[in-house]
């Protein structure tokens, strides 16, 4: 069964439109040429509504096993989230979920 490894994210409002142009252009297809992931969605929370000041993103890698997911959060995670955070600091939290599609 596939794995999904979700990562919402709220980011300061007037680093949204950057932030979504970066993640498409750059971080995204970073963790995928890890070879890790089949594929992705990029989804933008409509309800509820983000707290005032930021919005909320969330993105989903679709993996074929649970292998494929340590091997990424063991080989690579750290690396992209530190470049994320480096650029983003002190703009978002996020928070990461790993579900099992049925």
């Amino acid at each position: 069964m596939n794995v999904i490894y979700s990562v919402t994210i709220a980011i300061d409002e007037a680093y949204a439109q950057d932030w979504e142009a970066w993640m498409l252009a750059r971080h995204i297809p970073d963790v995928m040429a890890t070879g890790c992931f089949l594929d992705f969605r990029l989804l933008k929370l409509l309800d509820p509504p983000s707290e005032p000041g930021l919005e909320t993103f969330n993105v989903q890698y679709v993996c074929a096993n649970r292998a494929a997911l340590d091997d990424y959060l063991e080989n690579f995670a750290d690396q992209l989230r530190e470049e994320h955070s480096q650029r983003y600091e002190g703009k978002f939290v996020a928070f990461r979920t790993v579900l099992e599609k049925r």
